[in-house]
């Protein structure tokens, strides 16, 4: 099992969540997979873009091992691994939808860039 060369020292909730979904590719990651619902490795890495290998299957590790990310492994030829979300990781979705309304509400919208995972967001509230 993939374990982290330095250990977390994590003393209050919120770092602990922005540690579980925070970063570049974690949030990306489990939107994707709860737009999705099942994908296999090479379906995931064509719906993130500018990742490399290398940076993605590190993240799924750390995801598997903070329990979002759950991977089957079916014993079939040619191999077969899917990777889904567990209750853990679908419970973060509506914390990151709240974290996109709210981005969206002072973050200029640029049409061209928005991801397809990103359209189902309701992020047209208006800033206070």
């Amino acid at each position: 099992m993939y374990k982290p060369k330095l250990e977390k020292d994590i003393r209050c909730p919120l770092e602990y969540g922005l540690d579980i979904f925070g970063g570049k590719w974690k949030s990306r990651i489990i939107c994707v997979l709860a737009e999705k619902e099942i994908l296999r490795y090479s379906s995931l890495r064509k719906e993130m873009t500018n990742i490399t290998d290398a940076v993605l299957a590190t993240t799924l590790k750390e995801l598997i091992a903070d329990g979002i990310v759950q991977r089957q492994q079916f014993n079939e030829i040619p191999p077969r691994v899917e990777y889904y979300l567990t209750g853990k990781g679908k419970s973060v979705v509506p914390i990151l939808q709240s974290i996109c309304r709210w981005s969206g509400a002072y973050h200029m919208e640029d049409n061209e860039h928005v991801l397809s995972q990103c359209q189902k967001c309701d992020y047209n509230v208006k800033a206070e």
